[in-house]
């Protein structure tokens, strides 16, 4: 067994590579929940510490190969103009906004998360979307929080639905955003030191296995009527923000 795993059993091992394939299947469908099912997995293991940036790293791996799967869905123009307002406010808010752990703003967070799909639905029932300038406004502030605290992903479903896309576009376009963001991040973790042997093997581990539960995902999303995916998303980001809710009130 390599060093870098000298304190890994081959067990937990396949445990960790199964648990990533599984979380990749759900992500591909849902666009959002890799990074939210892996701690579950990783924390018994390895220990809290390390988790984040090992899921960064991964996360290349998993976003590159859900990318790969639903390239032709992705909408550049949309990604492109997400990442322009929200890369700079990411790495201010990776330096200097990570302590917005707080359970007050959690639940604000959490709520308006849940709320947003129902505030979507109506708004859209009456022919509101998210314009072009309000996907940049929305995208400085979510720079932030995805640079500062975690469960932030989970936004970015609500704000490409809320600009229109549905479908595997909402699952693709997240993906290539999410690449990105977690380059930045990963940069980040490298330049102050936090890329240990043993946090790069265990991420190259869950990175592998990621990548055929993408391809699986676009094949069940191929057979999913629209509105049924479009349901699944929601159900998603409810799901999401009331977890951050009950989160922050347990915690």
């Amino acid at each position: 067994m390599p060093s870098a795993f000298a304190d890994i059993s081959f067990a937990e091992i396949l445990i960790i590579a199964l648990a990533a394939t599984g979380a990749s299947t759900i992500g591909g469908i849902a666009g959002y929940g890799t990074g939210a099912l892996m701690p579950l997995v990783l924390v018994p293991i390895v220990g809290a510490e390390p988790v984040v940036p090992i899921i960064a790293l991964a996360a290349l791996f998993n976003n590159g190969s859900r990318i790969a799967a639903f390239r032709s869905h992705v909408d550049w123009k949309r990604a492109g103009l997400i990442l322009l307002f929200s890369m700079p406010t990411c790495v201010l808010g990776a330096y200097g906004y990570t302590r917005l752990t707080g359970k007050g703003a959690m639940i604000v967070i959490g709520s308006m998360l849940a709320a947003s799909v129902v505030l979507r639905r109506v708004l859209k029932s009456r022919g509101f979307a998210l314009s072009g300038r309000g996907l940049a406004a929305a995208s400085v502030g979510w720079g932030v929080l995805v640079g500062g605290t975690t469960g932030a992903g989970v936004m970015l479903l609500s704000m490409l639905m809320a600009a229109g896309l549905s479908g595997s576009a909402v699952v693709a376009t997240d993906a290539a955003i999410s690449a990105a963001m977690g380059a930045v991040k990963v940069a980040t973790f490298g330049w102050a030191g936090a890329m240990t042997a043993k946090l790069v093997a265990v991420a190259l581990v869950i990175g592998c296995a990621t990548v055929p539960g993408a391809f699986i995902a676009r094949r069940i999303v191929e057979h999913l009527p629209l509105h049924v995916h479009g349901a699944i998303l929601d159900a998603v980001v409810i799901a999401g923000g009331t977890l951050m809710v009950l989160g922050a009130i347990l915690g």
